[in-house]
């Protein structure tokens, strides 16, 4: 009887397992801790068709990993608990700890990410008042509305690459985007280097932020933009 209890408890966890053995789920919650959205709005971010985007959300949610609401005709999905976001973040540690091949594949995406020396979530959080220092948010606008770093100003990558000949020069930026496998913050900040100006990339993204404790600032009125 042990036994059989002891093999149903370890089947019950192997449900979770199961449930992030596959790509585009994984994906799809790494899109999901930006916060709640629709199946629409997952497929406009990942780029995956609506079936199969459907598909592995149903699974997610057999899992118990995503909860849902219903407004009208139309269903939002969200992480099901912080707990969640915790588990993604633990996987993924432990991957690139013991996976060479992940390493390798995280280095060609964001190219060597130490020679940009990111600035930790504990750096950020004590110099977070600091005027010397600029934070700038490189999301969509509606991203940034949902939640971001308080103080942070908001500078979609394509605003700010039109904008850089007018960045000030006497701060230093921390830039950032949505988690540690976004290839736009490591990109504007070496864009922000070849035109002399002082930047580093916040490690992890606002997703690392929010899984270390980080607080959010949501109030659209105290959205700030860089001038």
């Amino acid at each position: 009887m042990g036994e059989f209890i002891e093999a149903e408890v370890y089947s019950q966890l192997a449900r979770v397992g199961k449930a992030l053995a596959n790509p585009v789920r994984l994906r799809l919650l790494d899109l999901l801790e930006n916060g709640e959205t629709d199946v629409e709005g997952l497929v406009t971010a990942s780029g995956v068709g609506l079936k199969n985007t459907s598909a592995q959300l149903q699974q997610l949610r057999a899992a118990n990993l995503v909860s849902t609401r219903r407004q009208g005709t139309r269903i939002f999905y969200r992480l099901a608990g912080p707990e969640v976001s915790r588990l993604l973040g633990a996987l993924q540690s432990c991957a690139e700890l013991r996976l060479a091949d992940l390493r390798l594949a995280i280095d060609d995406l964001l190219g060597n990410a130490d020679e940009l020396k990111p600035v930790t979530v504990d750096e950020l959080r004590a110099h977070i008042d600091d005027p010397r220092i600029l934070i700038v948010d490189v999301r969509s606008a509606v991203e940034y509305a949902r939640g971001h770093v308080p103080g942070a100003v908001s500078l979609p990558a394509a605003e700010l690459r039109e904008k850089i000949d007018s960045f000030p020069r006497d701060v230093e930026v921390i830039a950032y985007c949505q988690g540690p496998y976004c290839v736009l913050s490591p990109d504007l900040v070496r864009l922000l280097r070849g035109h002399e100006i002082p930047a580093r990339p916040l490690e992890g993204g606002i997703i690392r932020w929010q899984r270390e404790g980080g607080s959010l600032e949501t109030d659209e009125k105290s959205a700030g933009t860089a001038s």
